[in-house]
């Protein structure tokens, strides 16, 4: 089956301009053309789209569903066609959990201070790229190193890490904890985007791990109190909870926090967003 936009276009232009003579005109082509596209969508689907009066044409039960579909269709390739042509003029930047912590807010005002010309918008998406492999974004920060083959990265600055106790836990009244007084303990894990496993402790002492795969639900199974996490600072100041508090673990290795770009495709603006995060994890 093969569908045209242009099929689509006639579609929607008929019933817009209500009728194939006006249609015509708005697509600048002859009515008989017109007549012919929406015949051949109407074969290639199987089913009649539009009911044809002397007084008027309407969309069928079926026609309905059809346009509105086609609207949205017509509606992301124009969105493309912005995307592909427009030179960057904006920039999507990726996270799985927490963006950049506490610098979030400082980046995205220094940003707009600095790059008017450029938006700014931040997109929480949780997949191990933060959705630089599924295109939703031009950059991504990360927590884990991902594959060099396909991506570029650099390491902007560095997070402590923290445990994730539910407030009443006995653990909670202290300033902070050590790895070995969590083994007897169950630990929550995320094993696409999270920054902890098992692997953080010694072979022959490790927690017993649940694994989940969202941040929402990270937080509530450890606010119940079944079970702790270990998580990157920015975390918790992303996502302060009732219930819920952090605890530095002195003995654990910081996280390192990466800016990521498809190899051969960087983003124009990918040097100056490496410079300001820098800035702002160093003066930290």
């Amino acid at each position: 089956m093969d569908v045209e936009l242009r099929q689509l276009r006639a579609l929607v232009a008929i019933v817009d301009e209500g009728g194939f003579t006006d249609a015509a005109i708005a697509l600048g082509v002859s009515q008989a053309a017109v007549s012919r596209t929406l015949a051949s969508l109407e074969r290639a689907l199987g089913v009649k789209l539009l009911r044809r009066t002397s007084r008027e044409v309407a969309p069928t039960p079926t026609g309905l569903r059809v346009l509105a579909q086609a609207r949205r269709v017509l509606g992301e390739v124009e969105g493309l066609v912005r995307t592909a042509t427009s030179g960057h003029a904006g920039l999507r930047i990726g996270y799985a959990w927490s963006a950049v912590g506490r610098h979030t807010s400082a980046f995205q005002r220094r940003w707009a201070r600095a790059h008017p010309e450029t938006d700014l918008h931040l997109v929480r998406v949780n997949s191990t790229t933060a959705g630089l492999a599924e295109g939703s974004c031009d950059l991504a920060v990360v927590r884990r190193e991902l594959d060099p083959r396909r991506f570029e990265q650099v390491v902007v600055g560095r997070e402590r890490r923290l445990c994730a106790l539910g407030a009443d836990d006995p653990l909670a009244r202290r300033r902070s904890v050590r790895l070995a007084e969590l083994v007897d303990r169950v630990l929550l894990i995320d094993r696409r985007t999270g920054t902890t496993t098992a692997d953080l402790w010694p072979p022959d002492a490790r927690p017993e791990t649940e694994e989940t795969h969202d941040v929402d639900d990270w937080l509530t199974v450890i606010a119940s109190g079944r079970a702790v996490g270990v998580t990157a600072e920015s975390t918790a100041h992303q996502y302060p909870r009732p219930g819920l508090v952090y605890r530095p673990v002195r003995d654990a290795d910081p996280v390192e926090v990466r800016l990521a770009w498809w190899r051969d495709d960087p983003h124009p603006a990918t040097g100056a967003v490496v410079a300001l995060l820098g800035d702002l994890y160093r003066d930290a």
